[in-house]
């Protein structure tokens, strides 16, 4: 992975820390029976869920190549990633708000509020660490770009799905913990119910967004900006090539397809132009690590 960044590391904390918030609110949710609780309970479940099938997804991803799947199996993690973003927006979003939904007429007391409140507050330190683990990773892919650019231009579909999830789950936490508050403090039972929805809302709408940028990768996206231009870059410098037609590029999972057509220096005879290309080729993958499958063709026009 460039940069040194590490998806499984992102998902090996995510998962660890969904493992413990989620039985930390179910125990909570046992002593309060606040509805916000239940709403976050349910909403680490998913998101405990959705690491193990990021994980399958990068297993799967790492399958090497075979004849029905000439270019491997890379984007196995994309179509793994778009199931994760359904999930957070049903299982977490609907299940919210039909939670809210259901305790507006009939919200019960919340009993022990300090036991939500300490959980809360204990959850919210744990998903800050998660958070932080994979802001971390990204910094290695992001270089100069901002955290809003690099989500619009990535093409690592787990470490947006982490992210996002984080971020849910640092904003619902959040949430939760004013609803309850307000709850306890104004005696009204009804701002717990609120506090689900408001989660579910917010749940749906990281899902979306999430989603949108998956989707992009299903369907077919030219590699990474920073890698497309190292690309051209070192196509250019070749001595034995006189100009850069066409260049197109594929994101497979991890690894980048490239296709370029290219013009060659006069005079090479048929046997020196494919050595040279050989080579240029070979340099590519070297010092474009990315780059997992290379077919140049040599023309004299566009």
């Amino acid at each position: 992975m460039a940069g040194g960044a590490s998806p499984l590391r992102a998902i090996l904390w995510a998962f660890a820390a969904n493992v413990g918030i989620a039985a930390a609110k179910f125990t909570a949710f046992a002593f309060t029976g606040s509805t916000s609780m239940l709403a976050e309970s349910i909403h680490s479940c998913a998101d405990t869920g959705n690491q193990l099938l990021l994980l399958l997804g990068l297993t799967r991803a790492k399958r090497p190549p075979d004849h029905e799947h000439p270019l491997g199996y890379g984007k196995d993690i994309y179509f793994w990633s778009f199931i994760v973003a359904l999930l957070l927006f049903s299982l977490g979003g609907l299940v919210s708000i039909y939670e809210g939904l259901h305790k507006l007429d009939s919200a019960e007391p919340i009993q022990n509020t300090w036991v939500a409140l300490g959980v809360l507050g204990v959850s919210i330190g744990l998903e800050a660490l998660s958070m932080r683990g994979c802001l971390a990773e990204v910094r290695h892919l992001r270089g100069g770009r901002s955290l809003w650019r690099w989500l619009e231009e990535s093409r690592n579909s787990e470490l947006v799905v982490v992210f996002g999830e984080d971020l849910a789950a640092l904003l619902g936490l959040t949430l939760a913990f004013v609803f309850v508050v307000l709850a306890s403090v104004t005696g009204e039972r009804v701002f717990d119910a609120y506090g689900s929805l408001a989660i579910g809302a917010l749940l749906m709408v990281v899902a979306i967004f999430v989603a949108t940028r998956v989707k992009r990768l299903l369907i077919g996206r030219s590699a990474d900006p920073g890698v497309a231009q190292a690309i051209e870059r070192e196509l250019a410098a070749d001595p034995a090539v006189l100009q850069v037609f066409n260049v197109i590029t594929l994101q497979v999972g991890e690894q980048v397809m490239l296709a370029a057509k290219l013009r060659m220096q006069d005079g090479l005879s048929l046997v020196d132009a494919c050595v040279r290309i050989n080579e240029l080729e070979a340099r590519l993958k070297q010092r474009i690590p990315e780059v997992g499958w290379c077919f140049v063709e040599p023309d004299i026009a566009d």
